[in-house]
């Protein structure tokens, strides 16, 4: 039997892939780009992002389980496009390719195609804007000095005076120290603000920020002029209290 006869024919990951391979058709000149003139030497970008996409679904926590689970199931081999004998790449190998390949740019174009898909669903107002909480995956003992000295007390006590300035993640430079509430623990992540269609409930701009104070709202400014700029008009914007600062709606 084939890899596709053991797929379920009800099971999601099928219209998964019949949408994505549609995107990846028309961005083969795009990835085409991204090679020398003597060919492709290193991983397909269309089974990178397809495996990206795995990893998303399946709250994957590293590229090393992602392949892990590549490796033993005939599902996640099938939906990336690997024949039942072919070897896994290896975690390193997908790593320095992500990095080369999947960038800003071709992650955007790959979005906005997705997005051209759902045209006939999609409606005009109003649009509400949220901010998703972004878990790191980068452990808290990895907020380390910059300089490489111990915390105040010893290694094996946390410093207490521990800034941005001073302390980064020695795994995850990016990655923040934020909380979700009052009370609750600070944890390394980031910020995804979305914005939304109301009545279909699909959403049409999104990114990633550092976890910062005033980051949704900034990113809600960005994503709501360059809507406007295609298509100027007077629509509503919903939010909930975080946006209910004056340099967000003035008074």
């Amino acid at each position: 039997m084939s890899a596709e006869g053991r797929i379920p024919a009800e099971h999601p990951l099928r219209t998964v892939r019949k949408a994505v391979d549609e995107v990846l058709r028309g961005m083969s000149q795009d990835f085409d780009a991204v090679y020398a003139d003597t060919g492709r030497h290193s991983m397909a970008p269309e089974r990178l992002l397809r495996a990206g996409l795995l990893q998303c679904f399946y709250s994957l926590r590293s590229e090393r389980m992602r392949g892990e689970q590549i490796h033993s199931r005939g599902l996640f081999r099938w939906f990336v496009g690997l024949d039942r004998d072919a070897p896994v790449w290896n975690h390193a190998v997908c790593s320095n390719n992500r990095e080369r390949l999947l960038n800003q740019e071709v992650g955007r174009r790959f979005f906005d195609r997705v997005l051209k898909q759902a045209q006939p669903y999609r409606s005009d107002e109003p649009f509400p804007v949220d901010g998703t909480f972004l878990e790191a995956w980068a452990s808290p003992k990895s907020f380390q000095k910059k300089d490489g000295g111990e915390a105040e007390g010893g290694s094996d006590f946390p410093d207490p005076k521990r800034t941005h300035d001073t302390h980064a993640s020695t795994t995850d430079p990016d990655a923040r120290l934020y909380r979700q509430g009052h009370g609750q623990e600070a944890q390394l992540s980031y910020l995804g603000p979305v914005l939304m269609e109301n009545r279909p409930g699909l959403i049409v701009d999104a990114m990633v920020r550092q976890a910062e104070g005033t980051a949704e709202r900034d990113a809600a400014l960005l994503m709501v002029y360059k809507r406007w700029k295609k298509r100027p008009s007077t629509g509503s914007l919903g939010a909930d209290k975080a946006y209910d600062r004056h340099d967000f709606v003035p008074v």
